[in-house]
């Protein structure tokens, strides 16, 4: 599962700053890497990436969620085409001008299909599944199994929304290619747009005859066993599962966002890669020292407590932590020493604490 990175984050802008400032940043960020410019192996990724971002932070009723929810939040509501139709005039306000204008931008992110740019590929909704897994699942990882209920494609009619024996009419008013195109002179330049075609709705055809199973929509509620790995090293937050979201006929599927919660430990702490525990001693064995055993999320580890050890004192396992997600090595376990000074005392305790005192004089 890979997580998605905060979109402030990849904008390099701040949650205060304004529709302007977001704009600004944006326009500069793709133009940086705007595949037509940057002949970088990774620039197309990035710019979808920005782009993605710029979508969502632009629009004040999507960044609300947004900021309200993360990615799971608008994932589950919008489809990645609801997302980049809301920002489609200004996509076309920033790159109007010569070769890199909307449609440009559009293709980019969902390529090329058929005759048209995108508008015909539609894309099923993503689907958010929260799980929480234990201390113990973040050192080792743990593979996940679980029963979704979500849109399945149709399996009387294939996906194709048609009568079995029947078949998609091509439509008329678009010639199949799921879009109309205006061109509209401006002075000495032309400037084309495109829209998707109202009488199929972008699709390119028409369904005369639908299926009476789906009625039409390649498509019905139905149930997938679905398997994915937490990997080791996870933290609270969000992450992917590719193409396991809700299915669409003709398109691509959604994707499976897992919320995934740590659950706290009874006995450590964690920050990061490191855990932290606390091992109570007695002021004698503080003072003398002793050998103690702690627990570990790997077993149990013995150390030996120095004489003189304050209260406080930190002692180091190294690699007894856990991993860094999708990378190599641990960290490290560290075992505080909290000295216990006893609240009530006996007079014979008393005196040879007193005899202690003075001799120390």
């Amino acid at each position: 599962m890979a997580a998605k990175r905060d979109y402030y984050e990849v904008l390099g802008v701040s949650k205060t700053s304004s529709a302007d400032e977001i704009k600004k940043q944006y326009r500069k960020l793709a133009l940086k890497f705007h595949p037509d410019r940057n002949n970088s192996s990774e620039a197309g990724e990035h710019f979808k990436e920005i782009s993605e971002a710029y979508a969502v932070l632009s629009d004040t009723e999507k960044r609300q969620i947004y900021d309200q929810h993360g990615h799971a939040g608008v994932d589950g509501r919008y489809s990645n085409e609801d997302i980049f139709q809301g920002a489609r005039g200004d996509f076309s306000d920033i790159f109007g001008q010569g070769g890199g204008g909307f449609e440009s931008i559009f293709e980019s992110i969902f390529g090329r299909g058929g005759g048209g740019f995108g508008f015909n590929q539609q894309r099923g909704s993503d689907i958010l599944y929260e799980t929480s897994v234990s201390l113990e699942d973040v050192l080792h990882g743990k593979q996940m199994e679980i029963e979704l209920q979500k849109q399945i494609e149709c399996d009387t009619c294939h996906g194709s929304g048609c009568k079995p024996g029947t078949n998609k009419k091509t439509c008329g008013a678009c010639n199949g290619q799921g879009q109309v195109r205006q061109t509209r002179n401006m002075g000495f330049a032309s400037f084309v747009t495109a829209a998707p075609c109202s009488s199929c709705r972008g699709q390119g055809s028409i369904i005369e005859t639908p299926c009476e199973e789906c009625k039409g929509r390649g498509k019905k509620k139905g149930s997938k066993t679905v398997t994915f790995e937490i990997p080791p090293g996870i933290d609270s937050g969000d992450y992917t599962v590719p193409n396991e979201g809700n299915e669409i006929p003709n398109g691509s599927n959604g994707d499976l966002i897992v919320r995934v919660r740590v659950q706290s430990h009874s006995q450590f702490k964690r920050d990061g890669k490191d855990i932290f525990y606390d091992h109570d001693v007695s002021m004698v064995d503080a003072a003398l020292g002793c050998d103690i055993v702690v627990p570990t999320l790997q077993g149990t580890e013995k150390i030996k407590v120095d004489s003189g050890s304050q209260p406080n004192t930190i002692i180091k396992l190294k690699g007894k932590g856990v991993p860094h997600i999708n990378s190599r090595g641990k960290g490290d376990q560290y075992v505080r020493i909290v000295v216990n000074v006893p609240r009530k005392l006996n007079k014979h305790q008393k005196n040879l604490l007193d005899e202690f005192q003075k001799s120390s004089e």
